[in-house]
């Protein structure tokens, strides 16, 4: 739709008064050059577009009125098909500026002799005219279009306001509420229908905003609470004054959220950047005494530290506390699983991106995990994941100190340690082609191997212990230690998920078990069934290195269930049933492996 096209009603009413004040004939015509508006003669054309519109053209692109006296004859008119037989027998045709845009024309046309000479007898008075009644016209169009943008602006606003997860409301300087968003219905459980257009008082006198109109003054994170019907909320507010242009106060706005809901974002923010010192790192084994104390050593420098492990053995706690014990522990430390990252978005990720890098990229660009580590340690874990080009642009980083951003073309100075983690074989990933040479030597100027937790089995009593006092006290249970069966049963297992999966079953055991020690029952069924495994095989002194045959472990079950139950006829009754086999079978199994008790009297 042309801009004219929006006041087309009011255009038409100025063209007829015009028409009727002069005793001339008028028409309004767009960009398009399609009439908007017209009277007498051409009033039955409104909507059309002009066939020819030569003089119309001139005066679109020249931004100055111009008087054809002669139509047919004038140098514009010489290409028209009409020229020298123009029906029209004079017009002044007069640009509609918009600020600094031409929206249209506004024509005089005499159509006979007599409107000729009206035209030609005060052509500088019609001039004045038509350009009031041009700023008349154009004044409605940007009234129109300003009242447009400030709708869309306010109903972005409204669905910005609507988005938060806080709940916002504001008032006028009476108190009167006039937002109240959705976040603020569901915490409150009012509507907006309820309360916009009433005082505050009535609902919400708790909040101190008539505080903040009087004084001028705001408020941050001020504890609220307030009390709707049987409810009493615990509120956590925020407050600023509303001022107009003249800084006059006119009304203050809040923003709250619940109280609870800001104690657990605070301490998602503080264990997210909680710090880990070498203290604090369990084990006394001599492996792991050993990483931990070359560890200590190399966390002075800002040398590149690869730290290789097994999943769980704890490569992000190591590269916590380096960065603790470091020169720039109060710098960010930042945590970047390559491994966990689309391929796709990995680049803009690591490096960042500048405005307009791609479709939906944000205005202003975003930094990438560099630039937010800067002064401080990223920590690249999975670092095996990464494509090679990828590895060229890290790489670039590394021994350039700079980053340039996906789309740019400056390079940003950075002042990061780089620690990265591997839990396979990356030089075997080097021999394959699948990983840079250069950077593998890049990363590794200091490797740290971390002992897989079964290759310290002395650590584990202690990990246990540890983990137990934690989770209990967070479960808020009384539980003091393991039995000495569940205790043997968890040193035993190998623990292939490492002190990831010890923490993992200790809180399991925590919240199922209900006396004061865990017990071998309240342990995970994978470590239960490990240490029943190996206990039938010890039994009979079959080796844990190889694979024993079904009719081994049948002889061994067979003779464990009857040192259980005893060697009687009670007990071999027992026994059957606990194997889930006839008391016939028993003995049919005894007599096959000549089994027979301690004493050593025969079962045949």
């Amino acid at each position: 739709m042309s801009r004219l096209k929006q006041v087309q009603e009011i255009g038409q009413k100025v063209a007829e008064a015009i028409a009727t004040v002069l005793h001339i004939e008028v028409e309004i015509i767009d960009t398009d050059l399609v009439r908007v508006a017209g009277t007498g003669r051409v009033k039955g054309d409104v909507g059309m577009r002009l066939p020819r519109g030569l003089v119309n053209k001139h005066v679109l692109q020249s931004g100055r009125p111009i008087f054809i006296h002669d139509p047919g004859f004038h140098q514009i008119c010489k290409t028209c098909p009409l020229s020298g037989d123009c029906f029209y027998k004079a017009y002044i045709v007069y640009p509609i500026h918009a600020e600094d845009q031409i929206i249209g024309t506004m024509t005089l046309i005499a159509f006979n002799a007599a409107q000729k000479n009206i035209l030609a007898s005060d052509y500088h008075s019609h001039l004045e005219f038509l350009s009031q009644m041009a700023d008349l016209i154009s004044s409605k169009v940007l009234e129109i279009e300003m009242f447009a943008e400030k709708t869309v602006m306010a109903n972005q606003l409204a669905a910005v306001v609507d988005s938060v997860h806080e709940g916002v409301l504001a008032v006028n300087s009476l108190g009167t509420i006039t937002h109240f968003n959705t976040s603020a219905e569901k915490m409150l459980g009012l509507s907006r229908e309820q309360v916009v257009g009433k005082p505050l008082k009535h609902y919400l006198a708790a909040l101190p905003l008539m505080e903040v109109i009087t004084t001028g003054k705001g408020y941050s994170s001020k504890e609220v609470f307030l009390n709707l019907g049987k409810r009493r909320l615990h509120l956590v507010a925020t407050a600023q004054p509303i001022k107009a242009v003249d800084q006059r106060i006119v009304g203050a706005v809040a923003s709250f959220r619940d109280y609870s809901e800001t104690e657990k974002f605070v301490w998602e923010i503080a264990h997210k950047q909680h710090s880990i010192t070498f203290e604090e790192l369990i084990g006394t084994s001599k492996n792991f005494t050993e990483v931990k104390q070359e560890a200590q050593k190399i966390a002075a420098s800002n040398s590149t530290v690869l730290i290789i492990g097994e999943s769980g053995t704890g490569k992000e706690v190591f590269a916590r506390a380096i960065h603790a014990a470091s020169s720039h522990s109060h710098k960010p430390f930042i945590v970047f699983n390559c491994g966990a990252i689309p391929e796709s978005l990995l680049e803009t990720e690591l490096f960042g991106y500048v405005e307009g890098a791609f479709p939906g990229a944000r205005r202003g660009g975003r930094p990438g995990q560099f630039e937010l580590a800067n002064g401080g340690t990223v920590f690249l874990d999975e670092i095996d994941k990464i494509s090679l080009y990828i590895q060229a642009r890290l790489l670039a980083v590394l021994q350039t100190k700079q980053v340039e951003r996906v789309g740019g073309s400056q390079p940003i100075p950075v002042d990061v340690r780089v620690i990265a983690a591997v839990s396979g074989n990356l030089k075997e990933k080097v021999n394959k082609g699948q990983f840079r040479e250069d950077l593998y030597y890049q990363l590794s100027v200091i490797p740290l191997l971390i002992p897989a937790l079964r290759e310290r089995p002395e650590d584990i009593p202690l990990l246990l212990n540890h983990y137990l006092h934690r989770y209990a006290g967070l479960l808020g249970k009384d539980i003091r230690g393991f039995t000495k069966e569940s205790l043997k049963a968890c040193t035993r297992y190998p623990w292939p998920g490492n002190v990831r999966e010890l923490i993992n079953s200790v809180e399991y055991a925590i919240n199922l078990e209900e006396s004061p020690y865990i017990t071998l029952s309240s342990l995970p069924a994978r470590i239960r069934e490990d240490d029943g495994r190996r206990t039938v095989l010890e039994a009979t002194g079959l080796s844990l290195e190889r694979i024993p045959t079904l009719e081994e472990i049948e002889k061994a079950a067979i003779e464990q269930a009857l040192e259980r139950y005893g060697w009687s006829e009670e007990g071999k009754k027992k026994a059957a049933k606990a194997l889930g086999i006839s008391r016939a079978t028993i003995y049919r199994k005894l007599q096959k492996y000549g089994l027979c008790n301690k004493a050593g009297r025969s079962n045949s």
